[in-house]
């Protein structure tokens, strides 16, 4: 997905947060920001965007977002167990309504059989308690694993927790 395609998407998301009155964080690991980039790219985002958490160290996921230390420690920063944390702690520090998280390893480095280099893990909070994370594996290299991630987050944010 290229720049103009993000920017149409992010459009979509910025257009139906503003028609339900809703907002939206972000907590951000592999992807660095990029997702919060892409939503303020929009004009009059401040509508529906305040603030986003690039929580790439673990102590950042546990300071900014509250993930717990032993969430950490079993299940590692790449994990449903994480993003969950991740995308509930945006919300709650956020008090959005809607929140979406993002860590996995984009490589080139970093990868393990268990978890190899493109494996992206992702976590939605929603209004009324709604918590859902899914794992996706993307090729490519480092730039294109995070800008596949962006896109997915922001379609899936759109098309599962907006259109519904």
């Amino acid at each position: 997905m290229n720049d103009q395609q993000l920017l149409i998407l992010s459009t979509q998301v910025g257009e139906r947060l503003k028609q339900i009155g809703a907002t939206v964080t972000c907590a951000e690991s592999c992807t660095g920001g990029w997702i919060a980039k892409v939503l303020t790219d929009i004009s009059g985002s401040s509508a529906w965007f305040e603030r986003g958490f690039v929580t790439y160290s673990n102590d950042a996921k546990q300071q900014l977002v509250g993930v717990k230390a032993d969430s950490l420690a079993q299940h590692g920063a790449v994990s449903e167990a994480v993003v969950t944390e991740m995308a509930l702690g945006a919300q709650r520090e956020a008090q959005a309504e809607f929140a979406v998280s993002v860590s996995g390893i984009a490589g080139p480095d970093g990868g393990s059989n268990e978890k190899p280099v493109g494996t992206v893990w992702f976590g939605f909070a929603a209004p009324q308690g709604k918590v859902k994370a899914f794992c996706q594996h993307f090729s490519g290299d480092r730039e294109a694993v995070r800008r596949q991630s962006v896109a997915w987050a922001l379609q899936t944010l759109y098309s599962e927790f907006l259109v519904n």
